[in-house]
Order: structure tokens, then sequence, then C-alpha cells
């Protein structure tokens, strides 16, 4: 019983560092441009030079 007064603390800090880390994601806008990068990786760079 006496690893809860541990374990509940641990657990409600790391869920509110978790909950930090995804606020700061939407804020610094990581989610604005979903589709992007999909088209992105699709089209080929003709600035490369090919070996």
């Amino acid at each position: 019983m006496n690893i809860l007064v541990v374990l509940i603390p641990v657990s409600l800090i790391l869920g509110g560092l978790g909950l930090a880390a995804f606020l700061w994601s939407l804020r610094s806008e990581q989610y604005d441009d979903l589709d992007g990068d999909a088209w992105r990786i699709l089209s080929e760079d003709e600035d490369k030079p090919r070996e």
C-alpha cells in the first residue's frame, strides 16, 4: 500500500509532462500542414544531381 504513495504522484507528473509536450507541439504549429509532408515525399527533387 505504501508504494501507491510513490506511484500516484509519479504517474501524475509523467502525465502532466506528456500533456505539456502535446500542448507545446500544438502551439509551435507542428500539425498545421499534414498533407504537405505526404505530397513532398512523393515528389522528386530535380535540383539534386544524379550520381
